[in-house]
């Protein structure tokens, strides 16, 4: 299996062969060295972080909480400094099977390219929480621009909104492998208010956003070319039992898809196989030995550091702005009425007309900290729930004597919209 070292406080030198893996994490917030990062360079050889190629000799700072895997094919040698814990290095490594996938899927990109009445793979990576369906995503999607492919990454895990932020869904054309530190570069993003950071909470309003995003993608097939070819990369949720499942099911007709790759988890895998039959490829893939279970803690810290990182950067290089909104300025609805027994509700109203109304909210106390996202509609007539967003927003303070708010906001005043979905996320701006 290789050295450990439960802590790592000084530089430190790892010599890898080939088709090893080094892991290791850097403490999370809280723990005794929680508030310090870790650099990594490359000295000698190739290596890879989750798809992105290292640049030798250049450093890669990682934050605190990070968990890295650092593969190489040939042979590298790898220094750390600062703090990290749990480092060693491993010869088990799924790596060869999800790069064997990647050229399976390059095949169908290879066909689509030579007839244009096809499209390139349409697949979905499935799994319970912490298998690591983010990192084989982002693994496929490296490999596949490293290529010169150009696919479609969408995020459906409303949990972590890696294309927005948590509470969101959406879609991103990918062009350039991800930056180590910073992710894949989000230019002209799509995306789409939940509100929630679990599909249970409205599962039927994540259905509708789910076969909006999927309708959307195949308009971009039919008009951009690479994308078609590319394809389509689908993240989903860890919820994979009841309604996780049927949302799971869903996802998968709306995109028609035909891979559906299950991570770590039998029991799914023969569920959705059974499903499908013949239909569409299921496979079953081990997740890698380095994935860990993250606390409870940690999401919710992941889920305030991502929503910090839309405002300010990663690097702490954007610079958003605080204004006062006046109360009359905007309207405010929220999506989704309260539960009420069947006996109540009004004639000829279903359980799921609930599920999807718009509720117009009314300025409040209550607003202080909540995440908004401002519509791209521009009246009513259009449709609130299906309508992409401009941006996200942050109420930050209440004045009900003047009947203005101040709000944090990534672009200057005023608003290009003013409809504001409510979020059940809240954000407090401390930096």
């Amino acid at each position: 299996m290789g050295e450990e070292n439960d802590r790592l406080e000084e530089t430190g030198k790892w010599n890898l062969e080939r088709e090893q893996e080094l892991r290791f994490e850097v403490p999370e917030p809280g723990d005794s060295l929680g508030s310090l990062s870790a650099e990594l360079a490359l000295l000698k050889g190739q290596a890879e972080v989750f798809g992105t190629e290292l640049v030798l000799h250049k450093k890669v700072q990682f934050k605190p909480g990070s968990k890295i895997a650092v593969f190489t094919w040939d042979g590298c040698i790898i220094e750390i400094t600062g703090a990290v814990e749990g480092a060693y290095v491993s010869r088990e490594t799924p790596m060869l099977m999800y790069l064997n996938l990647h050229a399976a899927l390059d095949q169908m990109r290879e066909k689509a390219r030579k007839n244009p009445g096809l499209t390139g793979p349409r697949i979905m990576i499935t799994g319970p929480a912490d298998v690591g369906k983010s990192t084989l995503c982002r693994i496929l999607l490296n490999y596949a621009v490293r290529m010169g492919r150009r696919p479609i990454y969408c995020d459906l895990d409303v949990g972590q909104g890696t294309i927005s932020i948590p509470g969101s869904t959406g879609a991103l054309l990918i062009e350039r492998p991800a930056d180590i530190e910073e992710g894949f570069p989000v230019h002209a993003p799509l995306f789409y208010h939940f509100g929630h950071v679990t599909p249970a909470d409205n599962l039927k309003y994540y259905d509708v956003l789910t076969s909006q995003i999927a309708k959307v993608v195949q308009q971009r097939f039919e008009k951009n070319n690479e994308a078609r070819i590319g394809g389509v990369v689908i993240n989903t949720c860890g919820w994979v039992t009841g309604g996780g499942y049927k949302m799971l099911v869903h996802a998968a007709k709306v995109f028609n898809v035909n891979v559906i790759v299950v991570l770590d988890q039998e029991r799914l895998y023969n569920e959705l196989k059974k499903q499908f039959n013949d239909d569409v490829e299921v496979l079953h893939l081990p997740k890698s030995g380095g994935v860990v279970t993250r606390s409870k803690q940690f999401r919710k810290h992941s889920r305030n550091e991502r929503i910090r990182q839309y405002f300010y950067g990663v690097k702490n290089n954007f610079y958003p702005h605080t204004f006062e909104l006046k109360f009359s300025d905007v309207k405010i609805f929220k999506i989704g009425a309260p539960a009420v027994p069947d006996s109540c509700l009004p004639i000829g109203m279903q359980k799921d007309d609930i599920e999807t109304k718009l509720v117009p909210m009314q300025p409040g106390k209550d607003l202080l900290h909540c995440v908004m996202g401002l519509s791209m509609a521009t009246d009513l007539d259009e449709d609130l729930l299906r309508t992409n967003l401009a941006g996200y927003i942050v109420i930050t303070d209440i004045d009900m004597e003047r009947q203005q708010f101040k709000i944090l906001s990534p672009a200057p005043r005023p608003l290009p919209r003013n409809f504001l979905l409510l979020s059940d996320v809240k954000f407090m701006d401390i930096k």
